[in-house]
């Protein structure tokens, strides 16, 4: 990124000074070094799935959060009232949801996946007796074991930095067959 003035500037577009001096670009860097760009490193954006606009002193929410009008009562999920044609509130509060939340149903989902692909061999097991291989057996109880681990871990997360550290370090088996 280049500066200018403390201003972000385009090298690529042309610039004016304020003397009326019209460069068709400043790509050139004796050209630049005379109007005083300078280039500095490319801020570094946090990463948009745990952070607001990449900003890392923007968190998303970890916890999930039951919302509530400005006077402080209940917000309601709606529902259309045909008899009266209009929206009737519901005895169901409005949640948004965490990342908690979220991350655990994406961890299940995994798990579900990993485990799709030898289901077969448990309904085997089920309508004809015939055993699950052992090295089956043991990469589905991993999966199992992994998805749990996560989801204890994920729970427990106290702050963000955490969070993001329990994300990071997810080690779903291999399935080598």
């Amino acid at each position: 990124m280049f500066l200018l003035n403390g201003s972000s500037i385009n090298i690529y577009a042309s610039y004016t000074t304020a003397e009326g001096v019209t460069y068709p670009h400043l790509r050139d860097a004796t050209i630049r070094a005379e109007l005083g760009v300078t280039e500095v490193p490319d801020p570094v954006r946090a990463d948009d799935r745990f952070y607001w606009d990449g900003d890392v002193n923007n968190p998303k929410m970890l916890e999930d959060r039951l919302e509530v009008k400005e006077d402080g009562s209940p917000l309601w999920e709606q529902v259309y009232d045909p008899a009266t044609e209009s929206m009737v509130d519901t005895d169901v509060q409005v949640v948004t949801r965490g990342l908690k939340h979220t991350w655990i149903q994406q961890v299940k989902q995994t798990a579900n996946s990993l485990l799709a692909q030898s289901d077969w061999y448990v309904v085997r097991k089920f309508e004809r007796s015939v055993d699950v291989p052992a090295d089956v057996a043991t990469y589905r109880q991993a999966v199992v074991d992994e998805c749990t681990r996560l989801e204890g871990a994920i729970s427990a997360a106290a702050n963000i930095d955490d969070f993001i550290s329990v994300v990071n370090a997810q080690n779903w088996p291999r399935n080598d067959q």
